[in-house]
C-alpha cells in the first residue's frame, strides 16, 4: 500500500582528504552507526539497505556485496544503484520510492567514496564515448570550464561575481563539523588562487573527499515514532536527458529547468524564491551558484550574481543556500547528493547545530552528474 515517506535520522563521518586511518568498508560503518545512533533504532530495525558510489572510481564490483560488514545488509534486501555524479541523489529519490511503495517500513540509504584511492580524472574521462567525447573531454573541470564561459560571455557575468558565492559557501563550511575545507577566504583569494582550467581558479572549485553519508527513510506508520519532526517527502523529479557532452546547451541547465517546474508544479510553488526556506544545492563549483539558481527559477536570465552579491543566500538572508558549506567544501562524490538531503532533513528537524537556519519548513535540494543532469527534492515540516 502507498505511504507518505520522511527522513527520521541520517549520519555522516568527518569528511576530508584521505582517510588512511580506515577501509572503506569501515567509512561507511561510521556513518551508518551515527544515523542509527541518531534515530535510536538497531540495525535489526531497519527492513532493507540502498548503497552507492561511483564504482569504477575505487574499481570494486558488487559493492553492495564487499561492504556488508559495515552496511548492515546481512539477511536483508541490499541494491546498489549508480549513476556517475548523481548517485547520492538517485539514492535519495530511490529511498522515498521504495518506502512509498509500501516495500519497506524502515530504510537505510548509504552513499560513499573513497576519493583517496582513486583516479577521479581518468574515470571520468573513460566513461565517456571513446569517439564523440573521450579525445575532448579532460575530466570534469573541462566541461564545467565550458559552461562558465558560455554564461560568462552570454551575460558579462565576471570571474568576481563567481568569487562570491565561493566565499559564501567556504564560510557556511566553518559552522559545519562534518566538512572537508574549513576556511574562511575572501574574493581576493580566490582569484589570486591558481587557475586550473579558464577561467576557474583552484578556490572556484569543489574537492575530492574520502566520506559516507547514511539517511534512514520511513513510512508515515512508524516516522513520527522515531523522530518527533520528521522531514516529508514532498515532491522529487530527475532529468538525465544526454548522453554525449556534444549535446549539451550550456545555458540554461535545461535538465535542472525541467526538474524544477516538474517538482514546483506538484506541490503547487509558484515562487520559490519566497516560498522554500533553505536550498543545498549540488553546486560543484563557483558558476553554479550563479546560473543553476537561475534554472531553478530564483532570478531572471544574467541575474544570479545579484542575488548573490545581495546578500539573499547567505545565512541570515531571505533564501540561505548551502549552509553546510555545500559541495565546493566537501564532495566524497558517492555521498555528495545524498549529504544534500541529510542536511535539509536536519535543518526541517531543527538539529542543524550551528548551520541551522531559523523555522524552517520547506526544504530542496539538488544533485549534478553525467551529462549535466540534474534531481531534485522538496521536503516539508508538515505531512503532505
Amino acid at each position: 500500500m502507498a505511504s507518505r515517506v520522511a527522513i527520521v535520522g541520517s549520519g555522516q563521518t568527518d569528511h576530508t582528504g584521505s582517510r588512511l586511518d580506515v577501509t572503506g568498508v569501515e567509512l561507511i560503518h561510521e556513518a551508518v552507526s551515527r544515523a542509527l545512533a541518531n534515530t535510536n533504532l538497531k540495525r535489526q530495525d531497519i527492513d532493507g539497505v540502498i548503497l552507492g558510489n561511483m564504482d569504477h572510481f575505487e574499481g570494486i564490483n558488487g559493492v553492495e556485496l564487499w561492504s556488508l560488514d559495515g552496511n548492515g545488509g546481512l539477511g536483508k534486501p541490499t541494491i546498489k544503484l549508480t549513476t556517475g555524479g548523481t548517485t547520492g541523489s538517485t539514492l535519495a529519490i530511490a529511498g522515498y520510492h521504495f518506502v512509498a511503495s509500501g516495500l519497506f517500513k524502515r530504510l537505510l540509504v548509504i552513499g560513499w567514496e573513497k576519493n583517496s584511492e582513486s583516479d577521479t580524472t581518468a574515470a571520468i574521462t573513460t566513461a565517456f564515448d571513446p569517439v564523440w567525447d573521450r579525445m575532448v573531454f579532460a575530466g570534469a573541470i573541462s566541461g564545467l570550464a565550458l559552461e562558465a564561459t558560455a554564461y560568462s560571455a552570454k551575460f558579462g557575468v565576471t570571474p568576481k561575481d563567481a568569487a562570491r558565492a565561493a566565499v559564501r559557501d567556504r564560510k557556511h563550511a566553518l559552522n559545519n563539523p562534518h566538512a572537508h575545507l574549513k576556511k574562511e577566504i575572501a574574493v581576493e583569494d580566490v582569484l589570486r588562487s591558481p587557475l586550473v582550467s579558464d577561467p576557474l581558479h583552484i578556490w572556484d572549485m569543489c574537492p575530492r573527499s574520502d566520506g559516507a553519508c547514511a539517511v534512514i527513510y520511513a513510512c508515515e506508520d512508524v516516522a513520527e515514532k522515531i523522530c518527533p519532526k520528521p522531514a516529508w517527502i514532498l515532491a522529487t523529479a530527475n532529468r538525465h536527458p544526454y548522453s554525449y557532452a556534444s549535446d549539451i546547451d550550456f545555458y540554461p541547465l535545461q535538465a535542472l529547468v525541467w526538474a524544477a517546474q516538474e517538482a514546483y508544479a506538484k506541490i503547487g510553488i509558484r515562487e520559490p524564491l519566497k516560498e522554500i526556506d533553505v536550498m543545498e544545492l549540488y553546486t560543484p563549483y563557483s558558476y553554479a551558484n550563479l546560473s543553476w539558481i537561475e534554472a531553478l527559477g530564483l532570478a531572471k536570465p544574467g541575474e544570479g550574481a545579484k542575488l548573490i552579491w545581495d546578500g539573499v543566500t547567505d545565512m541570515g538572508g531571505e533564501l540561505p543556500m548551502n549552509p553546510s558549506g555545500g559541495v565546493i567544501s566537501t564532495n566524497p562524490i558517492g555521498a555528495t547528493g545524498l549529504i544534500r538531503a541529510a542536511e535539509c532533513a536536519l535543518q526541517i528537524s531543527g538539529q542543524a547545530g550551528a548551520r541551522q537556519v531559523p523555522d524552517v519548513k520547506t526544504a530542496l535540494s539538488t544533485g549534478f552528474g553525467g551529462c549535466f543532469w540534474s534531481d531534485l527534492l522538496i521536503y516539508g515540516s508538515q505531512k503532505p
